[in-house]
């Protein structure tokens, strides 16, 4: 597949999603046929031996960690479980958009809000399951969980799912019946919102 050349200025997009939903493939198939770039978060937790500081993670300590909160310096971070922060750093994103890069979030609804305040030019997407009878059924057939992690996940799932139509955030939500079809039918809406703008989208 060749990737299509970007054709105005850089785009932050930001994609959420509930687990089992697809969304990893979704970015993949965005980068590639966009030529868009992958954010690489930072976190605090420890690198594992496949892992490649700056590739996978930028992986650093708590205290730069804090310290570059309190400075600003992230798009949107947040403590997982209590124990490892997360975060998007601003530097390497705002670079690359003054670039005319296309630049690829794949975040939580939380972390999105915080991207929509703190980033309002950002196109934000939802990745759906067509139901949730059918979003149970995808997180039971990966069989990578027991069913009480199952329940977990599901259950953070219909928050998530509450949460970003509510929250009026996300500008976009692509119900993922066939995975072709959602990649085809992201791409579309990415490639309109870097030709015409994010308002033409959302309109």
């Amino acid at each position: 597949m060749t990737a299509e050349s970007p054709e105005t200025c850089g785009l932050l997009v930001v994609v959420s999603g509930p687990s089992g939903v697809g969304k990893t493939t979704i970015v993949r198939s965005l980068r590639d046929r966009l030529d868009g770039m992958l954010s690489t978060s930072a976190t605090t937790r420890p690198r594992s031996p496949q892992e490649t500081d700056g590739e996978d993670y930028f992986f650093m300590d708590e205290a730069r960690f804090r310290a570059m909160i309190d400075a600003g310096e992230f798009i949107e971070h947040a403590q997982v479980f209590g124990r490892h922060f997360y975060g998007t750093p601003r530097g390497p994103v705002e670079q690359a958009l003054a670039a005319g890069r296309l630049v690829i979030l794949e975040i939580d609804v939380q972390g999105g809000l915080q991207v929509r305040r703190n980033f309002p030019a950002a196109f934000m997407v939802f990745i759906d399951a067509p139901s949730e009878d059918e979003l149970l059924r995808r997180l039971r057939s990966r069989g990578r969980d027991d069913e009480e992690a199952i329940q977990r996940r599901f259950a953070e799932a219909s928050h998530e799912r509450r949460l970003a139509r509510e929250s009026g955030a996300y500008d976009a939500f692509i119900v993922n019946e066939t995975l072709e079809q959602a990649c085809d039918d992201t791409c579309d809406l990415v490639r309109r919102a870097m030709r015409e703008g994010v308002a033409s989208v959302r309109g």
